[in-house]
């Protein structure tokens, strides 16, 4: 995980709580208490919409969709009122490529756990779709 100075952006329990969600995203460890136990999860890719209610289903949405582990690259980290806004971009490998997907998280928060999460998120650029995009957009910020 790199480091983040926006950790500094939310109090000590809701940092805390970013970091186990990262922690999880980056090894597919489920950690104790995360989630609320009625946790509802509600995720948007190109074309697709699905949801969880409850923690192994919400656990299970990832590992289903995203059993691999990687490196996470937290880009933005904001306390709302409910909770946490979190940005990065995930890489990893599988299937003897390099992946990647950029993603957007609001984390709702009660009772020092994650109650909702409402997750946006690019779909999984194989290396093909990466060289397409490195070669027809140019970023102004990377």
């Amino acid at each position: 995980m790199t480091a983040v100075r926006e950790w500094s952006a939310l109090d000590r329990g809701l940092a805390d709580l970013a970091r186990q969600f990262v922690t999880w995203l980056e090894t597919g460890v489920r950690p104790d208490k995360l989630f609320a136990e009625d946790v509802f999860a509600d995720l948007s890719v190109p074309h697709w919409r699905v949801q969880a209610q409850g923690t192994d289903a919400t656990f299970q949405l990832r590992e289903d969709g995203h059993p691999f582990q990687g490196e996470v690259r937290v880009e933005a980290l904001d306390a709302t009122s409910r909770g946490f806004l979190i940005q990065f971009e995930e890489r990893w490998d599988a299937d003897g490529h390099r992946w990647y997907c950029r993603e957007l998280i609001h984390c709702a928060v009660t009772g020092g756990r994650i109650s909702e999460l409402a997750i946006s998120c690019t779909g999984d650029w194989d290396e093909a779709v990466q060289q397409r995009h490195a070669e027809q957009v140019r970023l102004i910020r990377a």
